[in-house]
Parts: structure tokens; C-alpha cells; sequence
């Protein structure tokens, strides 16, 4: 397919298929089917609507809404007539949503609910280029669109806008912007990522020739759309490869869509599978990785990985249940995937090799940079930001990496996350981190050690495989996770336990003292970004007084 955009490659995948199944979503209980030609209706009705309403070409529309079919048809509609698509991420607060409307001067916007619709009504008055809003959900309010009425006044003037949607179709290249992300930031404000139609298309093009799903695949989506990971590699290349996107209702109900559905593939961060992988583990080797195995359905073919770092100890524990996840590597500013493990060539300690059309080098200091069709445009009214971050064509990551002789890269840290040491000592936090989490005891650990003589950790244990641990060792304890969390001998029972998973490391990376965090690190504290990676200086910030208990 030859195809300059997005929404035109949607079309002709539609025009395709036809009858067949494009979208696959649980409402009121029930499954609901969507075939890819009631899927072109929804998005040329929804882009004549657009065109009535006066959106022209480069103009900027919202969608705040959490995932669900209909963010899937305004992302391509919007697209269509040439507009350019701000997603923020559906948990964000109401100034958090303004800061990105009001810089890319939202004209229209789609919402998904009145909880949504609520945070647009308290910044409502400061959105000075804000025109309309069209909720999704069926709700009894005067200001907003219906979304079915809106498509139903699209279905209307179809016949009248047919001409423009081509023509506007016709004159969008691949060099045109088709999307502004903003980056979850794990410090100070998001930036806002141009990203092309060209950069999205030839990424998620790619992605399909390195590792193929397949005639008969059937893909599970959970990870929110509004983050880059699942937009690519979800959503698109589902319309790439032409095979049905089912959607889970949320990560809550994750392992019960996966039971009721029996995907082929699924995408996911590694977060979910510590999780899956704990809630398996029990003292039988065998009946925990049978019951793994069990946990992603008979028809799976192979997991992906990304949007953090998977642990090795939890690759491998899977590859061992006869699991194979596939991790890759990218960032928003890549459109996102720059590496990725292929089915017929892995290794499991690595993010695999770069993806056709893209290019990987090791800058002098370690960095990991890349180039090709994948680097975003630059950063929105940020040319500053845009320059430090792509330097004669190549982007930096700000990840620090190797390659190996096979062309395999490793990611071993983050530049800015380095920790040093009193003594001048560096150290890779998210390495030690990475072995720490591997203990099915432990759900969660942040290493903390800037500027002092010994490291230390934040440890949040899991405290069902914790209690069955400490009962199977001959500890009958009881109480409360606080209770817990203040026994003395529990602690013992986890340095014992850390002190055998940093054996293998340097002395000076060793854990010397922790301390034992009862709530789990959260989205919703902002102590975790929308893609579950760590936001340390937050976490550290919100533990102060545990940290320096542990140097006092």
C-alpha cells in the first residue's frame, strides 16, 4: 500500500475488508462487533460533521476521553480533514488538560463522559479558541453535542462534503502534522511532541515487517490510545495488517477480557506482567507457570513489551512458563518503536534491533540515538527544547545503551537518572531496581543513594506472596499490611531475600538498608506516569521522611 496518510490508509483497509471485523468492545455486559465498513461510516460521518462545524486543515481538536471504539473513529476522523489530534491522557486534572489545550489552541473537542466533560467546564472560560464539544456518552446537557447526533448531522451533509474530504485527503502528505502528544515528563512540564503522518504510518509499517502478526491474529488493547506505545502499536497496526483490535474495558478487568477473548497478541508494560507473573507464583514450580500460561488463553502467540524496562528475572520467567514476551524500545518523540525483538530472533536481556528504516548508534558518553522517518517533527513552540534533542538529524533518547556484535541493544539507565555515589561511584538505578522486582515478594522498589556513601531502597512488598512466603518459612504472622510493614521480623525475611538478589553485583550497588512502603507508587499520586514508568523525583519527594530515616 502506497498510501501518504492515515486516514486514507484506513479507507482503503476498510474498502478491503468490508464485512469483516475491525472492532471488537464490551458494553452493558455484552461483546459488540464493528466491521471495517460501519467503521468508514462512523469516520466519514464524523469528518463531514467536522467540516460543517468549520475545522479546516492544521487546525488542533482535543480528545479527552479513556479509551473506547469511539476515540478510535474521531482519531482518524479528525485526521481526515486534515486537523491535528490533542490527546491527553484521560486521568489528567482539569489545569493539566487546560496547559494543553490552550498552548495548541484547541478549536473543538471530544469527550468521553461528564466526568471528562466536567474538567472542560472549569477551564472552559480560559479555552478562548475553544468553539464546540462533543460528548460521547448520552448525557442531558445543552452545551455539548451528542456524539450520535453529531455523526447523524455528518451523515447528512456527507453527500455535499464528499468533494472537500477528498480533496483534503488528496493534499495530506506525509510530512503534515497528524497528532501533538504531550510526554508524561518525569520531571517538570509535558512537552508537546509534533508527529507526523508520515512519522506514525512508516512506524507502524515497520513494526508489522519486523514482526508480523499474521492472517488469523486477533489483537488485545488495554494501554490507554492517548499514550504513543498503544496508538502505534495497537490501534494502527491493527489498520496496517487489517486484523481485528479488540478493546478491554480496563486494566481492572484486564484478566477477564483476556479469558473472554483469547487474543493472539497483546501489548503491554511491564508493570501488569510482575503482576500477572506474582499473582501466579506459588511454592509448585510447575502449577505456577500452568497456571501463567493459563492466565493469556490457549491461542497466544507471543506478548510485547515496552514503555518501560522488563526486567530480565520476569522475561525469563516467563520464556521458562513457555511465554515468550518480546520487549522493544522507543520513546513518544520515535512514534515510538525504535527496537524490537523479532519471534524467529530474540534475546530476552535485550530491546532486540532497530526496526527496518531506522538507525541506532552509541553516542560517546553512552547516550542512545537514533534516526529515520520515526523522529518527530520537534517540539510544539518549543524550538529551543527541539534543538537539544535532535542534533544533526539524529534524535538522543536520553537513554543510556549498548549494541552488541549481532546489532541487539541493551537500554542500561536513563543519563539524567545516574545516580553517583559520596565516593564518586555511578550507579544504574533502574538495574538494581530491575533485580529487586524480580523477587515475587516484592512488588515495587525505588533505589535512593544521590550524593550519600551507600545505597538504600524504597520497597513495596507483595503482600499476599509476601504473607505465603513467611508462612511457608515458619512465620505465622498476623495483622495488618501496616502491621506488617513494622515487624521487625518481616524485614529480616526481605534482607535475606534482597541480600541474595544483589549478590551478583558490585559491592558499592548493593543495597545496605530499606524501608518498607505499604501503599503502592500510583498514577493517581503522580508517582507513576500514564505509562507506569517511575517518577523518582516525586516518589523520593513524598518518602523524604523514610529516606532519611534510613541515613539518620
Amino acid at each position: 500500500m502506497t498510501e501518504r496518510n492515515l486516514a486514507a490508509l484506513h479507507r482503503a483497509q476498510a474498502l478491503r475488508l468490508g464485512p469483516r471485523v475491525a472492532l471488537r468492545y464490551k458494553k452493558h455486559g455484552l461483546y459488540h462487533d464493528i466491521s471495517w465498513a460501519e467503521y468508514l461510516d462512523q469516520v466519514e460521518a464524523c469528518a463531514s460533521a467536522l467540516v460543517d462545524a468549520g475545522v479546516r486543515p492544521g487546525d488542533r481538536v482535543g480528545l479527552l476521553a479513556e479509551n473506547r471504539a469511539e476515540w478510535l473513529v474521531a482519531d482518524i476522523a479528525i485526521m481526515a480533514v486534515g486537523a491535528i489530534n490533542v490527546p491527553p491522557h484521560a486521568p489528567l486534572t482539569a489545569q493539566q488538560v487546560r496547559f494543553q489545550f490552550q498552548e495548541t489552541g484547541v478549536r473543538w473537542a471530544f469527550v468521553s463522559s461528564s466526568t471528562q466533560l466536567d474538567k472542560i467546564k472549569q477551564i472552559r472560560d480560559e479555552l478562548i479558541d475553544l468553539q464546540g464539544v462533543v460528548l460521547f456518552d448520552r448525557h442531558a446537557d445543552f452545551d455539548v453535542l451528542s456524539w450520535d447526533g453529531f455523526l447523524q448531522r455528518g451523515r447528512q451533509t456527507l453527500g455535499a462534503n464528499r468533494a472537500e474530504l477528498a480533496r483534503r485527503s488528496a493534499a495530506l502528505g506525509a510530512d503534515d502534522l497528524a497528532t501533538i502528544m504531550y510526554t508524561s515528563g518525569t520531571t517538570g512540564n509535558p512537552k508537546g511532541v509534533m508527529l507526523t503522518h508520515g512519522n506514525l504510518l512508516t512506524n507502524a509499517r515497520a513494526t508489522n515487517d519486523a514482526s508480523p502478526r499474521g492472517a488469523g491474529a486477533v489483537l488485545l488493547a488495554w494501554l490507554p490510545f492517548s499514550h504513543i506505545y498503544a496508538r502505534t502499536v495497537d490501534h494502527y497496526l491493527a489498520i496496517v495488517e487489517g486484523v481485528p483490535l479488540c478493546l478491554a474495558e480496563s486494566a481492572e478487568t484486564l484478566v477477564q477480557n483476556l479469558a473472554e477473548i483469547q487474543p493472539t497478541h497483546m501489548c503491554s508494560v511491564p508493570r501488569f506482567y510482575e503482576k500477572a507473573l506474582a499473582a501466579t507464583a506459588g511454592p509448585d514450580a510447575q502449577e505456577s507457570q500452568r497456571r501463567l500460561r493459563g492466565l493469556f488463553g490457549p491461542r497466544l502467540a507471543w506478548l510485547s513489551s515496552g514503555g518501560a524496562p522488563l526486567p530480565p528475572a520476569v522475561a525469563k520467567a516467563y520464556h521458562q512458563a513457555g511465554l515468550l514476551v518480546l520487549q522493544g524500545y522507543g520513546l513518544t518523540e520515535s512514534s515510538p518503536v525504535i527496537s524490537f525483538n523479532r519471534k524467529e530472533s530474540y534475546k530476552l536481556d535485550s530491546v532486540g534491533r532497530a526496526i527496518p528504516g531506522v538507525e541506532i548508534k552509541i553516542g560517546a558518553d553512552g547516550e542512545v540515538m537514533t534516526r529515520g522517518p520515526h523522529v518527530m517533527k520537534g517540539y510544539w513552540k518549543n524550538p529551543q527544547a527541539t534543538t537539544v534533542a535532535i542534533r544533526d538529524g539524529w534524535l538522543c533518547t536520553g537513554d543510556l545503551g549498548a549494541l552488541d556484535g549481532d546489532g541487539f541493544l541493551t537500554i542500561t539507565g536513563r543519563k539524567k537518572e545516574l545516580l553517583v555515589l559520596s565516593s564518586g561511584k555511578k550507579i544504574v538505578p533502574a538495574h538494581i531496581e530491575g533485580l529487586l522486582v524480580g523477587d515475587p515478594c516484592i512488588d515495587q522498589a525505588v533505589v535512593c543513594g544521590e550524593g550519600r556513601n551507600f545505597l538504600t531502597a524504597l520497597i513495596v512488598p507483595n503482600w499476599p506472596n509476601l504473607r505465603a512466603a513467611l508462612a511457608t518459612d515458619g512465620k505465622q504472622l498476623t495483622g495488618s499490611d501496616e502491621t506488617l510493614a513494622a515487624d521487625r521480623a518481616v524485614y529480616e525475611f526481605l534482607e535475606q531475600r534482597v541480600a541474595q538478589l544483589l549478590a551478583e553485583v558490585s559491592p558499592w550497588e548493593r543495597v545496605k538498608k530499606f524501608a518498607i512502603v505499604v501503599e503502592p507508587f500510583s498514577v493517581a499520586r503522580e508517582e507513576l506516569t500514564v505509562s507506569l514508568k517511575l517518577r523518582r523525583q516525586v516518589v523520593l519527594g513524598h518518602q523524604r521522611e523514610a529516606v532519611e530515616g534510613m541515613y539518620s
